[in-house]
């Protein structure tokens, strides 16, 4: 076990196996960008709570922040067809992502050129063989171009492309179709930074759309996703062990990442459990074994729980047609989360295999969209399914009424349980904000980034 003494601030760990520790240490230890480790002390310096209440904070977040980096719209398998497209809504702007007649995919204002209507009502998906106007009828072939103009005799200002749909910067990666509303900015792959090396092994495009959920939730889009960024809410709001030696890595400007191990816990995080006290190891293996879902099972001699669970899930996947034989134990059963700023969290692994969104609800500081979808591994020479239409809850409705969420549904309800509560708290506090120097590092670098926005 390696030996953390901390010689200055953020250099603190929690008693027990650090992660590389446990990746090291596993049958099929994990790949080499999982074993890198990237944090620096950035500060600890209390954020103000009107970055989370104030109206002019979000009104310059929309013009500063928002239409100047890249988004992540929806998948390609939304867009399978020509002529399919997808609605995106960030605050007042509405972009339409289509298939054009020749393959490629293109993304326009949802507006008219003509007086400005909103072309498509409502986000999401569907199809439409070109896109029109309600209002006066006006349409454009799918990759922009005005078609012919009703009334085109009064209308001599018409010259050219000059009243084609606006374009919308959009590139795709991993699968995932990302918009720009800027059209001087640099290429998504600068936002994306390590992501590409870091999923080589695991590309998104090869997963699959299983469930897509959206739920309102009571609380500014930034309370809501650092929900998400830490582990150190584990112990009380999920009242588990698991999440103490989390590792937090700051992969760049734009990405972070932490890694939890699943069967492997701190001393400190079993304080409370029930008929545990502070002892090492934590738990025996068969202990661990149980607490993964297999309790019919006896270890072999050089068997580890984190072992026999990881290959029981790739046995499972292998009935699939999925092939994941080369993936490591953590691959196969850890926590892994990337954070793409400003809004985008990816989960590379097959025990966690998620992506969540977080946004702005139009222009209301005090609530936003989330949206969770599971994506699993798509089966070898399959082609993607047409994707499942979203299941959209309002504040009130319990993760529970998605019965395909199964046991993920109540842990979301913790999750997000608290949010109403701290976003009024945070309209009453009388002090800033404290992080973590290292458990909450990945919230302090998403502000850093952030506040690089609204001062160019």
């Amino acid at each position: 076990m390696s030996e953390r003494k901390p010689n200055g601030p953020g250099e603190a760990r929690a008693p027990g196996p650090a992660v590389t520790d446990t990746l090291l240490s596993d049958a099929r230890p994990g790949e080499a960008t999982l074993l890198e480790e990237h944090y620096e002390f950035l500060g600890d310096t209390d954020l103000e709570p009107s970055r989370y209440t104030s109206k002019d904070f979000f009104k310059r977040e929309m013009t500063q922040m928002w239409s100047r980096c890249w988004q992540w719209a929806c998948r390609e398998e939304h867009l399978q067809q020509h002529g399919d497209y997808w609605v995106y809504d960030i605050g007042d702007n509405s972009v339409i992502v289509t298939r054009t007649d020749n393959g490629d995919i293109q993304a326009f204002r949802n507006s008219c050129t003509h007086r400005g209507t909103r072309l498509i009502a409502a986000e999401g998906p569907g199809h439409r063989p070109h896109l029109s106007c309600p209002f006066h009828g006006w349409s454009w072939q799918l990759n922009g171009a005005l078609k012919p103009v009703p009334g085109r005799w009064d209308f001599p200002m018409i010259e050219g492309s000059s009243h084609d749909l606006v374009s919308v910067r959009c590139e795709t990666w991993g699968g995932f179709v990302f918009i720009n509303l800027d059209t001087e900015a640099a290429d998504l792959q600068q936002q994306l930074e390590v992501l590409p090396r870091h999923f080589a092994s695991t590309p998104m495009e090869k997963r699959r759309i299983k469930l897509h959920v959206q739920k309102e939730l009571p609380a500014n889009w930034k309370a809501a996703q650092e929900a998400f960024l830490e582990a150190y809410h584990n112990f009380h709001t999920h009242h588990s062990p698991n999440g103490a030696n989390a590792q937090y890595d700051l992969l760049g400007e734009h990405v972070s990442r932490f890694i939890h191990n699943i069967g492997s816990y701190s001393p400190e995080s079993l304080a409370d459990y029930p008929g545990k006290k502070w002892r090492d190891p934590v738990l025996t293996e068969e202990e661990l074994l149980a607490q993964m879902g297999i309790s019919d099972r006896a270890l072999q001699a050089g068997e580890t729980a984190r072992s026999v669970a990881a290959q029981a899930m790739r046995d499972t996947l292998a009935d699939e047609g999925v092939d994941v034989s080369h993936y490591s134990d953590s691959l196969m059963l850890d926590s892994i989360e990337y954070h793409l700023f400003p809004n985008m969290f990816l989960f590379p692994g097959i025990n966690v295999p998620m992506v969540y969104r977080f946004r702005p609800l139009g222009q209301d500081v005090d609530s936003c969209l989330f949206d969770l979808m599971i994506m699993a591994p798509l089966p070898e020479n399959q082609a993607h399914p047409i994707p499942p239409a979203p299941i959209y809850l309002v504040v009130d409705d319990s993760y529970t009424q998605v019965e395909a969420l199964s046991w993920l549904a109540p842990v979301y309800d913790e999750d997000t349980g608290n949010l109403a509560l701290q976003q009024q708290g945070l309209k009453t506090a009388g002090k800033g904000l404290t992080l973590g120097n290292y458990q909450e590092a990945r919230i302090r670098r998403f502000h850093m980034t952030l506040d690089q926005y609204l001062k160019q």
